[in-house]
């Protein structure tokens, strides 16, 4: 026995001194490309300013001439030098870690063996790839299943695939720390390495440690819509930002500066906004839902998050009822009963007279408005019509002013001498007053008799059937909806791949409005029912996409297993769910802390002794979460005293590391080494606030009970 553990041993050495010799070569391979980089950026920068001296010596008299060679330089060497500075970053990147992963395969090409990186990088000898970048078609088999018969999608069509070995590698710093050879799914131990890490600032990418489930929704294909309903610390926008680097690695073409994020609040969307430049793509748009519709709307006055949710947490009956009404279907129909009466009764026709003479009959553009153009939006068909009256119009002030015109110029023609001497400036002042009162009349029918066609401002009729109230992000979708339906509004850019993500809070009209708006087909839908914090009495719109978006194919997945909080949290975690129980991955930690405080006094010290402790722990991040902004700020003044904590009490705010203290709507989507939760009066029916804030920890989670704090 111990013969064969000496000569596993003696095997399991040689592989590693084989990799890293392979590692070593793959280093000078980089460095070698690096300095190739380097020296070609040189050479492209040099070059443009040398052609800008010269060009702007040879035609700096010739304006015109400049523009147009200006013009042709940025379009061949400015974009050479982004893809060379592009490049320097990626190998950069590589520099530090080349790989992570191997796969041994053969296919009906024959044997493979492949090394896979967060990036691409070829030979340059004889352009044979020597890393594979992991969003390419075949490294799907590094994320598959069990060694053996497997396929993958590749330009080419379905390849068939007989995977004979998958090795995993830790390398750090251009060292190789160690490696596992893995027959089943990403390792565990490189996978338990990277979940027991404290949080960074920001949200990390997973290249190296994605699973199977997840990487089986990266690689869905582009067309349609997938939607993932995956539970707290699932790494569903993890996997949905993977995916959007995915597919502009796959279609760049089509996608480059055409896709969107569409996030909760401001915090949420700092916090990912280092994922993306980490896998190489940069020119990705990302927006709340309020940024995204005030390119079209400039509303000033609108309740911001804060507002809104306390509003929620305070238990005011008239709002949550509101916001129960505005996020239903039945509002949907309300809206679309506000547009039919809108296009039956907001424009009345009336006959066009120039004086006495009907020159547009009511029956003639009541068929122009409802049959002739209607195909167009309403207040396009109004302006359309316009132009036609306008056009008849004209037409009859013409046909007066050359009658007019022609009758004084018979007068003058049959006077003698002496009678025009007599006459002929009184007879054109005459005429020049008759064309004066033509004038007018056209004037005046455009003034005064065509008012029945101006058009009503949208938010004015939105807000009379709002009755006035304060708008809430719920409005801005249906004044949205308003304007594409009456004028024709559609989103400046062209979009043609969106990620909306918390998306369980989406009324149904805002995807509807969304998806029209921009025209895009093409989109990934994530979210988690069981944090609904916006309280409503039908199925959450995102698991209804099959009948919002009817004319698109709607694949619904799920991801059941949390990769974030231990097991010991996620079951804490789990009393608080109305339906089914979280499948936590194995990953045991310390016991939940759960107390009754009896005062205020006692919970602030025990907060300040937890954070003590915690931070000497080595936690990075730590977190005190309210329920309220109320009961924040009273505790954030209190521990101020003795320590600095940051306060978080606004959604444009910057999250980072460190003690904070924010209330429980502000830390959706974020996580933290370790919570304290303050559990004060929560309302029966605000378990979803719970359960959200407990899964935001890691590590530890601390649970303080106490009636109020306030």
């Amino acid at each position: 026995m111990w013969k064969d553990d000496l000569k596993g041993e003696a095997d399991r050495e040689v592989q590693l001194n084989l990799e890293r010799e392979k590692l070593r070569k793959v280093l000078n391979e980089i460095n070698t490309c690096m300095i190739d980089s380097i020296n070609l950026r040189k050479e492209v920068i040099d070059y443009i300013l040398d052609l800008r001296k010269k060009n702007l010596e040879q035609y700096e008299d010739d304006e015109d001439k400049l523009i147009e060679y200006f013009d042709h330089e940025i379009y061949t060497k400015e974009e050479q030098f982004r893809l060379v500075n592009k490049s320097i970053k990626e190998l950069t990147i590589l520099k530090g870690s080349p790989y992570f992963g191997k796969v041994i395969f053969e296919d009906e090409y024959g044997r493979e063996k492949i090394y896979i990186g967060r990036f691409g990088m070829s030979n340059r000898e004889d352009c044979e790839p020597v890393i594979v970048d992991w969003r390419s078609p075949v490294c799907s088999l590094f994320y598959s299943g069990s060694l053996g018969q497997v396929s993958y999608k590749s330009p080419m069509g379905t390849i068939e695939a007989d995977i004979l070995g998958k090795r995993q590698f830790i390398i750090k710093k251009s060292n190789l720390i160690g490696m596992f050879d893995s027959n089943i799914d990403v390792k565990d131990e490189i996978l338990q390495m990277v979940l027991s890490k404290n949080a960074g600032e920001k949200l990390k990418d997973i290249v190296m440690t994605i699973q199977k489930e997840q990487d089986a929704l990266i690689r869905q294909p582009r067309e349609g819509v997938v939607v993932v309903n995956g539970i707290a610390g699932s790494g569903k926008t993890t996997v949905a930002l993977h995916r959007v680097a995915y597919l502009l690695y796959n279609y760049r073409k089509l996608l480059q500066g055409k896709v969107l994020i569409l996030g909760p609040n401001s915090i949420f969307m700092d916090y990912i906004s280092l994922v993306l430049p980490s896998l190489g793509e940069e020119e990705v748009t990302q927006l709340t839902f309020s940024e995204f519709t005030n390119d079209i709307l400039h509303l000033p006055d609108i309740m911001d998050l804060r507002e809104y949710m306390e509003n929620i947490l305070s238990g005011d009956e008239q709002f949550i009822h509101e916001i129960i009404y505005k996020n239903s279907l039945r509002y949907v129909a309300d809206i679309d009963k506000l547009i039919s009466s809108i296009e039956e009764n907001c424009f009345v026709a009336e006959d066009v007279l120039f004086y006495d003479k009907i020159i547009v009959t009511k029956e003639e553009m009541e068929k122009m408005l409802k049959y002739y153009f209607k195909e167009m939006p309403l207040f396009k068909r109004s302006i359309r019509l316009k132009k036609v009256i306008y056009s008849r119009i004209k037409d009859e002030r013409n046909l007066l002013v050359r009658y007019i015109q022609k009758k004084y110029r018979n007068k003058i023609e049959n006077m003698t001498e002496e009678e025009l001497n007599a006459h002929q400036t009184n007879l054109e002042y005459k005429k020049r007053n008759e064309i004066e009162e033509v004038i007018k009349e056209v004037v005046r029918i455009k003034r005064n008799k065509l008012k029945w066609l101006k058009e009503p401002d949208i938010v004015s009729v939105y807000s009379d059937f709002n009755k006035n109230r304060k708008l809430i992000q719920e409005d801005l979708a249906a004044i949205l909806y308003l304007k594409m339906k009456l004028d024709g509004s559609r989103y400046k850019d062209k979009i043609k791949h969106i990620v909306i993500d918390e998306a369980q809070d989406y009324s149904p009209l805002q995807f509807r409005v969304i998806k029209e708006l921009t025209g895009c087909n093409s989109f990934t839908v994530v979210g988690d029912v069981n944090q609904r914090i916006i309280p409503s009495d039908e199925t959450p719109a995102m698991m209804n996409l099959d009948n919002i978006f009817s004319d698109l194919k709607v694949k619904n997945f799920s991801l059941g297993r949390s990769y974030r909080s231990t097991n010991e949290i996620t079951n804490y975690a789990n009393q608080y769910l109305k339906n089914g129980k979280v499948i936590s991955l194995i990953r045991s930690g310390i016991e939940v802390v759960e107390e009754q405080i009896s005062s205020l006094k006692k919970l602030v010290d025990k907060i300040l002794e937890d954070m003590v402790k915690l931070k000497e722990k080595g936690y990075e991040s730590i977190a005190v979460i309210c329920k309220d902004l109320k009961d924040t700020e009273t505790l954030s003044n209190l521990i101020k005293k003795t320590m600095y904590i940051k306060l978080i009490n606004g959604e444009d705010m910057i999250y980072s590391s460190g003690e904070v203290i924010l209330p429980s709507y502000f830390a959706k989507g974020l996580e933290f080494d370790a919570v304290i939760m303050i559990d004060t009066s929560y309302r029966c029916d605000e378990n979803t606030l719970k359960y959200i804030v407990a899964t935001r920890a890691l590590h530890e989670l601390h649970v303080y009970k106490i009636s109020s704090i306030n």
